[in-house]
């Protein structure tokens, strides 16, 4: 198994202990994080060489991704596995994948690129390096089968998650929140670049809304030591004197905790879903990556939750749209309650409800169909 990220790190991690539960003992090895160590993944690389994102960050490290993938073809072909299972991290994962192959091997992509969406001709390369894709949302699965290639639609392995218990005062006293008053959660996102673009118009847009409901609290979910130190660091420099806690890790909890979440898209946009908190969704990244972007893509919307409504069922922002002015009076609307935000409540729910299939013991029997083993 090849894993990219912390997603994918929790994604492999759930399908190691699927795979040993329905077949005892297996051996595993690969790039893998530190949840898949836990399980038992021999790593032969950290997760964390393959978490790159953007076009400028890729360039920068096009030579030392390609040692990287070299020699985990000479490795897998010298001690070739039964099957190879590429979680996420498309770039990295498909080219590796078609290698291995031709060599023989079986391989799986788990977790679909956003070929749907943009760079539609990928689909041809993913015919070429993969024998079963599995994918996590309905949609993907119907994309696949007009493209005539093998898939399973596994469900989200989140969504298979028993949620936090909604007792608000509860969670914030664990988490060391605020006990009363509206909370705002802030995800700015579990990558360097991420963090980059989205931590001060964040710190920004809740400024923004302290000067205007000075009751409110925040609250910043940090996936690390290094982004809670970007944050406090961004903090002391344009808002000071902002009522904000920041916890290390525990993202769901926090969500549960607030009465709305300022987030960047991806994971932690679905992870808001899944808890059924009403959200802002944003995205910015490098120009150059946006200018192609542009140019390529081909879907009305780019966050999670409307991507599987259909249609914009919450707000999101793009670029330059990610800024104060923009962000702060649609938080102001969530924060205020009321009809329209039970309704959004109701409806992320029915959407929970959608994606909850057994992810990764569904993924484990697609896996071992394709082996030909019960």
């Amino acid at each position: 198994m090849v894993a990219g990220e912390a997603s994918g790190d929790r994604l492999a991690a759930g399908l190691i202990a699927a795979l040993r539960a329905r077949v005892g003992s297996i051996e595993v090895e690969g790039v893998a994080g530190p949840a898949m160590i836990a399980e038992g993944c021999r790593a032969l690389y950290p997760a964390e060489r393959l978490a790159v994102m953007g076009i400028p960050e890729v360039v920068r490290r096009y030579a030392e991704l390609s040692r990287v993938r070299r020699a985990l073809v000479r490795h897998f072909t010298a001690h070739p596995p039964d099957c190879f299972i590429g979680v996420d991290a498309p770039e990295f994962n498909l080219g590796l994948s078609e290698r291995l192959r031709a060599r023989g091997i079986r391989t799986v992509q788990y977790v679909s690129p956003q070929v749907w969406a943009w760079r539609e001709g990928r689909v041809r390369l993913i015919a070429r390096a993969v024998d079963l894709m599995l994918v996590l949302f309905p949609f993907e699965e119907v994309y696949y089968r007009n493209h005539r290639v093998p898939v399973r639609y596994v469900g989200h392995p989140l969504a298979d998650e028993p949620a936090p218990a909604i007792d608000r005062a509860g969670l914030r006293e664990a988490l060391g929140l605020p006990p009363g008053g509206p909370l705002l959660a802030m995800l700015p996102g579990s990558r360097s670049n991420e963090w980059r673009y989205h931590v001060r118009p964040f710190i920004e847009t809740a400024a923004w809304l302290h000067d205007r409901h000075k009751g409110l609290r925040f609250a910043v979910a940090a996936v690390s030591e290094e982004a809670r130190g970007a944050f406090e660091q961004a903090l002391s420099r344009l808002a000071p004197g902002l009522p904000v806690t920041i916890v290390l890790g525990r993202a769901r909890e926090v969500i549960s905790a607030a009465d709305a979440v300022l987030t960047v898209s991806g994971t932690a946009a679905l992870e808001c879903l899944l808890a059924h908190r009403p959200m802002v969704v944003t995205y910015r990244m490098a120009a150059l990556s946006y200018l192609v972007a542009r140019l390529l893509v081909r879907v009305s919307y780019f966050s999670l939750p409307n991507l599987l409504a259909g249609r914009r069922l919450v707000p999101e922002f793009l670029q330059g749209q990610v800024r104060a002015e923009r962000l702060g009076p649609e938080l102001l609307r969530l924060l205020s309650g009321g009809e329209g935000v039970a309704l959004l409540e109701g409806e992320l729910a029915a959407i929970q409800r959608s994606l909850r299939r057994d992810a990764s013991r569904t993924a484990v029997e697609a896996v071992l169909g394709l082996l030909g083993r019960s």
